[in-house]
């Protein structure tokens, strides 16, 4: 064997275990990303289940006042601009959280596009009147707890408002990448609330019960920390997910497909407690 070959077959053997490790890297990272969708899935079409059934159920047989049980003062006898606004935020979250989870299909982009438009359109706007509305409640009505939980809801609605905003422009400009980023970063922020449940019911498991906050009052520093975290935290993740797909090299895809599967496994703890504690005893 020559000395040209003696080194050129390292550098082929080199090669080939580089090209595979960067194959191998890519599909932990696609199926990271869809087992996380997954998770995510069953946990929100659960949510959207738990908002029809209580919510819708009981306002279409006029037992408003059921609200009550599950949010103080989700219904307040004569007081009917408060009363509309809590409806329409919690039955447009139901049509916001199944638009969401349905824009993110591929096969619905690919196989009907008019769809995928029209039902991202509804989405956004259905996405501004509950930002909208929960602004009013939060600062107009003075729900939610302390004033930590107002902020962080109220970033959380202008996030919204301004993701909504970027998604649409680009979407009109037909910038389909630049779309499809701010399309999830709005479905993250828009997740905020449920995010912020599926955590709290997780951290009361880790944590061995409600510490660090007073289930009555709504009040303490885990939900002032979760006020801000519910959505910040998963943009953080997302655009850990944005830079391993387009730019990280392999040891830096496996890191977030880690990170990915951590978070799955968490999420799927935290709708378990979800669905057995806050709701399926409502869903009837």
């Amino acid at each position: 064997m020559t000395l040209e070959a003696s080194v050129t077959v390292p550098v082929e053997q080199h090669l080939a275990l580089g090209r595979r490790a960067d194959t191998l890297s890519r599909r932990a990272l696609d199926w990271s990303v869809r087992a996380c969708y997954g998770t995510v899935l069953l946990g929100q079409l659960l949510f959207v289940a738990y908002l029809l059934l209580f919510y819708v159920g009981n306002a279409l047989r006029g037992q408003f006042e059921v609200w009550n049980k599950v949010v103080p003062r989700g219904y307040v006898p004569g007081d009917t601009l408060s009363n509309v606004m809590m409806g329409l935020h919690v039955m447009l979250a139901a049509v916001v959280i199944a638009g969401g989870l349905l824009q993110l299909l591929p096969w619905l982009r690919r196989r009907l596009p008019a769809l995928h438009r029209w039902n991202g359109r509804i989405y956004v706007l259905a996405a501004l009147v509950v930002a909208g509305a929960g602004l009013y409640l939060i600062w107009v009505q003075g729900r939610a707890g302390a004033l930590p939980l107002h902020l962080g809801l109220t970033l959380n609605a202008c996030l919204i408002l301004f993701f909504a905003a970027q998604a649409w422009r680009e979407g009109w400009r037909r910038n389909i990448e630049a779309h499809r980023r701010w399309a999830l970063r709005l479905f993250m922020v828009v997740s905020g609330v449920w995010f912020f449940r599926v955590a709290l019911m997780f951290w009361v498991i880790a944590s061995g019960g409600p510490v660090g906050f007073d289930p009555e009052t709504g009040t303490g520093p885990t939900l002032d920390v979760l006020a801000f975290a519910n959505y910040l935290l998963p943009l953080a993740v997302l655009e850990a997910v944005f830079y391993a797909q387009s730019r990280a090299k392999a040891r830096g895809r496996w890191v977030v497909a880690g990170l990915l599967a951590v978070m799955s496994l968490a999420m799927l703890v935290g709708i378990a407690v979800a669905a057995m504690a806050m709701w399926l005893p409502w869903m009837r």
